[in-house]
């Protein structure tokens, strides 16, 4: 039988290494926008991938405190839903929960096309890779990629967490050896060539004039979406054995990884392949690289085992956003049917939507556009979640909280500052950026999917006022 939420909930069944082995296919972010970034800045690319990740360290520590602070809360979704909350928690339609549960409905956009921009990518790898599929286009690879993932990530996870985690462990093995190999292979070969990066620090024609620098608030918003996501390690909160420490050190451990693995693989694609190979083939540009330093079998491998790679990402995703998705229904800011979880505490209702969902984002085609346009809702979750950190530090009832990890006094300032780059800067930059890359397509669907969420909360405080006036009812049980 399944069980409500207000049977059990989530369970706590992972220490922080088995969040850890499903966080860290973080860095395979990097994979949509070693080409992307490449065209705008060149090598200088290698300089805003390594500050994302120091960004990355510095909010993170804001939300490792309130991790702790919270140990009950799913992340930054669940984190920032109770901080605006605090005080309000039996008043419906206040502005603190809907600050709150936008903030959430931010993060669940965020992480949410990260599986239709895998897909894409794997359609492209496949179609590059294996002659035999020159008769289906690169869309109908991606649109059939993305079913047969989606439905075994569904049907995996559906067993509960830990299940999830040991695939993640299983999957990190296997996606990080290429990664690694293909990365490190043309510093052993000698097809690494350092002048392709000194030569080509940024575009013959940048200036640091306004629109320059807009749109390189614009590829930090992006870079950001990639480098500083590994926060996605708070998000099993309620999950986590011991919370107090596993949380920290998921964290920060997976923090190290992003860093040094950021920074190698656009250096490695740079320095091999030089700005006009790069750009030769902007979506895929590891198959180039690996063709060149490991010959047609070691190019066969490595990319299979990159797919395995993408499919560790995809199921990060997966996890992250079917749980943004259970933390806003049990808080009552989404319609209580997304906090359906079944006998082994997964949110499943939660991740069939989310799959259907993604395979409509595929139908974009482009990967950039629906990254662009997920990076709107990263930077608006980033923003909100800093200025919620700000208030727990400064709130009479929140300060006084105990607090198992704490970040350097003073603190709350950084935060502050890092929520004021995310809102407004980095979000006017991507939306000047998408303007100047596809129109306003990517901004449009954006803004439309953050929008969406007003209704839905409207919906969820009026079920949540009416199951207050009838509370025989289970909210959350399966019937």
């Amino acid at each position: 039988m399944t069980e409500g939420l207000s049977a059990r909930g989530l369970e706590r069944t992972i220490d922080w290494k088995q969040g850890l082995a499903i966080a860290i296919g973080v860095p395979l972010l990097i994979l949509p926008s070693i080409g992307y970034f490449a065209g705008y800045l060149w090598s200088f690319a290698i300089i805003v991938w390594g500050l994302s990740v120091l960004q990355g360290f510095m909010q993170n520590i804001a939300y490792g405190e309130l991790a702790t602070v919270f140990p009950d809360a799913s992340g930054l979704p669940g984190i920032s839903q109770k901080v605006f909350k605090s005080g309000n928690n039996n008043i419906h339609y206040t502005r603190g929960s809907l600050i709150g549960g936008f903030s959430a409905w931010s993060y669940w956009f965020a992480w949410n096309p990260v599986l239709a921009i895998f897909a894409i990518l794997v359609g492209s790898y496949l179609k590059g890779l294996l002659p035999a599929l020159d008769g289906f286009s690169e869309f109908q690879l991606s649109l059939f990629s993305g079913l047969v993932i989606f439905s075994l990530l569904i049907i995996i996870n559906s067993r509960g967490l830990s299940t999830g985690a040991t695939l993640g462990t299983v999957l990190m093995f296997l996606s990080f050896a290429p990664l690694a190999i293909i990365t490190l292979a043309p510093f052993a070969t000698g097809d690494f060539v350092l002048a392709n990066i000194t030569g080509s620090w940024l575009p013959t024609d940048w200036s640091w004039d306004g629109p320059h620098i807009l749109m390189l608030l614009g590829i930090f918003a992006m870079a950001q979406w990639s480098a500083c996501a590994w926060e996605t390690a708070a998000i099993y909160g309620p999950e986590y054995k011991r919370p107090h420490s596993d949380v920290p050190k998921a964290l920060f451990v997976c923090g190290g990884i992003c860093m040094v693995t950021f920074v190698l693989v656009q250096t490695a694609v740079t320095g091999t392949l030089g700005i006009e190979g790069i750009l030769a083939e902007p979506l895929s540009p590891m198959l180039p690289v690996a063709r060149m330093t490991l010959g047609p079998t070691g190019t066969y491998v490595s990319i299979i085992m990159l797919i395995t790679a993408m499919i560790l990402i995809m199921q990060t995703a997966y996890l992250g956003s079917s749980r943004a998705m259970y933390s806003l229904a049990i808080e009552g800011n989404l319609p209580r049917i997304f906090g359906r979880i079944n006998a082994r505490g997964t949110p499943v209702f939660a991740m069939i939507v989310i799959g259907l969902f993604n395979l409509i984002l595929i139908c974009m085609k482009t990967p950039t556009a629906i990254l662009a346009a997920s990076a709107i809702g990263y930077v608006c979750a980033n923003g909100i979640s800093l200025f919620a950190y700000v208030k727990a530090r400064t709130d009479p009832q929140l300060a006084v909280l105990n607090r198992p990890f704490k970040a350097p006094r003073g603190w709350k300032n950084v935060a502050l500052l890092f929520g004021l780059f995310n809102l407004p800067l980095c979000l006017a930059g991507v939306i000047y950026l998408n303007s100047q890359e596809s129109g306003w397509k990517a901004t449009w669907v954006g803004f439309l999917v953050l929008a969406s969420y007003l209704p839905l909360w409207l919906y969820s405080q009026r079920e949540a006022s009416m199951q207050k006036q009838s509370p025989g009812e289970a909210p959350f049980e399966e019937k």
